[in-house]
């Protein structure tokens, strides 16, 4: 189904819920940009990069502090495309050094916050603005959790243009394990739960390293909490948008019931599901409240911990290890956010056996290293109520991604290759059906209604 903007050109509902700068025109291109931070005249895009070439990449490294004055970069020996990613370019790229040393990484990987070409991707800079401090700080001794070490970091908050350089994570090599694609655990892990519980592990710790003081006592100045942006989505279109969505969510239910948990395709679900919605868009700011309220419930964290913004490793034991990437948009987030983020492309089965044992192993792990003594039951409810909110801002939405991406899936099999072939709609399918189950589970609709009553 197709909704309709003020100026009478077809959109989508997607289109609807997005804010109107993903739809103006191309950005201007720059070649350069001031660094706000070390003050650097730094490079904006790929060619850009290219031509500053060793010299720059000497004053931007010991700017940052990770090189000595004693020592250059003498020579880029190789820069190549690095595909992926939702913002701007990638460059993997390998570097000498005029006095080789073994704690300097020859092999780095380069990050622009810009795309000149893509007004959707560069609408997205700046996701960058955060993660230059937070790379700063991974720089400190005792860091709580692993990370690619940080080489350089530096964006300028006038343009929103940003670069990032840090260590390459060697996937498949020197002992770290391949990467995981999300949504297919089900595929590369013989058994996912040790790595789900890696990553709930990382992320408490950094929760509460940020709770303790003890990664730094400028947290709240240098990463202030937003309301808006750290909690679950705003909800951006209104009572006519929400009937859209629910009409074609409801609509794929039926004529797709094999993509969709037995229950979630029932006239009752449906039913309830249209009621729920309905109750969450008149009480968004309600549920926010509840969201944003509890201080202890919020800290700063990774927003996208999925499987394959991770990286995992053995040590000499056998015991497993972890570490995240991909630190955009990185700041103080609600502990739903966290978990949702987290956890929306694991296997079904952390989510039908074993989210009672990660929501435990989370608060445990938060208490341990210095955060707050929090319930599991506290927490669970978060959760469900930040899903719940969710629903109505971007989950219903899914149903029309997956059929925009796959029209003839109705038709097909959970599967069938022709689903694992389009990532968009494997992952909508697979992120939908997790969230589907977890509503069967909680209720979501008897959740809200119980907050609204105490309200």
């Amino acid at each position: 189904m197709i909704g309709v903007d003020a100026a009478g050109a077809g959109v989508s509902l997607i289109e609807m819920s997005l804010p109107r700068a993903m739809t103006q025109q191309l950005p201007t291109l720059i070649d350069q940009f001031r660094g706000d931070h070390t003050g650097l005249d730094i490079p904006a895009h790929v060619e850009a990069f290219r031509e500053a070439g060793p010299e720059f990449l000497t004053r931007a490294f010991r700017a940052f502090g990770s090189l000595g004055a004693d020592n250059a970069v003498s020579r880029v020996t190789n820069l190549e495309h690095c595909p992926g990613g939702s913002t701007g370019a990638k460059l993997f790229m390998t570097v000498a050094y005029e006095r080789p040393d073994p704690k300097l990484h020859t092999e780095l990987f380069v990050k622009f916050s810009r795309d000149f070409t893509d007004k959707r991707r560069d609408w997205q800079r700046w996701e960058m603005q955060s993660e230059v401090p937070f790379l700063a700080l991974t720089r400190q001794p005792g860091f709580p959790i692993a990370v690619p070490e940080a080489y350089f970091a530096d964006f300028d908050a006038k343009t929103g243009t940003g670069l990032v350089v840090t260590e390459r994570v060697a996937y498949g090599e020197n002992g770290i394990e391949p990467h995981r694609v999300k949504c297919l655990d089900h595929l590369t892990m013989d058994d996912p739960l040790p790595y789900y519980r890696q990553v709930v592990s990382s992320l408490a710790r950094l929760c509460a390293a940020h709770k303790s003081g003890s990664l730094s006592s400028h947290i709240d100045e240098v990463f202030p909490f937003d309301a808006k942006t750290g909690s679950a989505d705003p909800i951006r279109y209104d009572a006519d948008g929400l009937r859209k969505a629910l009409d074609i969510a409801i609509d794929f239910a039926r004529r797709a019931p094999q993509l969709v948990p037995a229950e979630a395709s029932t006239p009752e679900f449906l039913a309830e599901m249209e009621r729920t919605a309905n109750v969450v868009l008149e009480n968004e700011a309600t549920l926010q409240r509840y969201l944003t309220g509890n201080r202890d419930l919020i800290a700063l964290c990774h927003w996208n911990a999925h499987i394959d913004n991770c990286f995992f490793w053995r040590d000499a034991s056998g015991d497993l290890h972890s570490g995240l990437i991909d630190w955009g948009r990185v700041g103080q987030i609600t502990f739903g956010s966290i978990l949702w983020g987290g956890l929306s492309a694991a296997h079904y089965d952390i989510w039908d056996k074993h989210i009672d044992d990660l929501l435990q192993l989370f608060v445990d792990e938060y208490h341990a290293h210095g955060g707050p003594r929090v319930t599991k039951e506290a927490l669970e409810l978060h959760l469900t109520l930040h899903m719940a909110t969710m629903a109505v801002s971007r989950v219903l939405l899914f149903p029309e991604v997956i059929l925009f991406r796959l029209p003839e899936i109705v038709d097909m099999q959970p599967d069938d290759e022709r689903i694992m072939a389009i990532d968009p709609a494997r992952n909508s399918v697979h992120i939908y059906t997790v969230f589907l189950k977890f509503w069967l589970r909680q209720d979501f609709g008897a959740a809200v209604d119980r907050l609204l009553a105490d309200a």
